[in-house]
Order: structure tokens, then sequence, then C-alpha cells
């Protein structure tokens, strides 16, 4: 089982942590919103951020095992969790509210290595063209995520490590929830 949340040997870092995946959620918007994929805003719901640290958990041992050889792959593959479950969450809720492991639930009909493919046709229904283009997005936003960490300097394989890695994919989890938000019309309004 991973821990996904900080220990009170890291309370210190939990600002650094915070900043990074700041920064990197900024990043992300402002690259997506570049792409007419957001609209300078990241679009959220309380429904999907509940889901966030059963998500984490059960992709924690398929995305950590590749993370040495296929590090896009194991940040990007998150981002189109999120595009799946911010579709879900407008087409088909209740859907996902009776999956006991919603991540196994996305991961499964495929398997991991195909997840992008099953979220882009079967739960996206995007046309070829449209998932190709889709894909390019992810893979640059799995690669400014890489990036970001590789600058963080951080001991690989470390606890720290662990932790950037962590909160890289929430970033790229959130973005792609509105990422897929506003695809489908969504728009940021403030209360």
């Amino acid at each position: 089982m991973y821990v996904i949340s900080i220990t009170k040997e890291m309370e210190d870092e939990k600002a650094y942590l915070d900043k990074f995946e700041q920064t990197l959620v900024q990043n992300l918007v402002q690259l997506c919103s570049g792409w007419n994929r957001l609209g300078g805003q990241l679009l959220a719901s309380e429904d999907l951020d509940a889901l966030w640290e059963p998500i984490a958990e059960g992709y924690m041992p398929d995305g950590v095992r590749e993370i040495a050889k296929y590090p896009t792959v194991s940040l990007g593959w998150m981002m189109y969790i999120g595009m799946a479950l911010g579709h879900l969450w407008d087409k088909d809720w209740k859907r996902v509210q009776k999956q006991e492991d919603v991540y196994a639930f996305l991961r499964e009909p495929r398997g991991f290595g195909a997840m992008d493919e099953h979220i882009a046709e079967d739960i996206l229904k995007l046309n070829p063209g449209e998932a190709e283009k889709l894909e390019e997005v992810v893979r640059t936003c799995a690669t400014v995520a890489l990036t970001q960490i590789r600058r963080e300097g951080v001991e690989p394989q470390s606890p720290m490590a662990f932790h950037i890695y962590v909160r890289a994919i929430h970033a790229l989890y959130v973005v792609g929830i509105a990422v897929e938000l506003f695809r489908m019309g969504y728009k940021f309004t403030q209360s």
C-alpha cells in the first residue's frame, strides 16, 4: 500500500510541495489555454476532488512501475483519468458512483498500457483525429511535468521524489478534469 499523505517528518516540506504543484498547475493551465483546451482557468468539481485519494492509491503500483521506462506515460495517463472522470461526471455519474474501485473500472477494459485508447475511444468517444490531437496535448503536458520534476533535482527513489511524483500526477489529474469540462462547454463563473 502506498501512503499519499505527508508524514510528520516531511511537514516542513509541505510548503515546497504546495509551490511545486501550484506552479505546475499554472504552467499546464497556461499551456492548455494556448491550445484553446482551457479558458485560462481551472474548472473543478468537489465530486471529482473527492475521488483523488482512492484513484491515486489504485494508480500508484502501475504508475510507479512505469516511471523509469515510460515517464510520460506514467504521468500522462493520470491526465486521461481526469478527463474520463470529468466526462463521466457530466454524462454518467451514477455509473461511477456504483464502482467499488473507480481506477480499476477505468483501467481494466484494456489494461494500463492501453488505458489512453480506452478513455479516448470508449469514454470520450473521440474520432481518430481528435484522439491523436488529444494524445499530443497529454504527451506535451506530461513532458512539461517531467521537466519540472527533473529541474527540482530531487534524489531519485527518495521519499521526496515520491511526493513530487504524487503532486505532479495530482496536477495532471485536475488539469485533465478541467480540459474535459471545458471541452463539454463548462465555463468558470464566480459565485
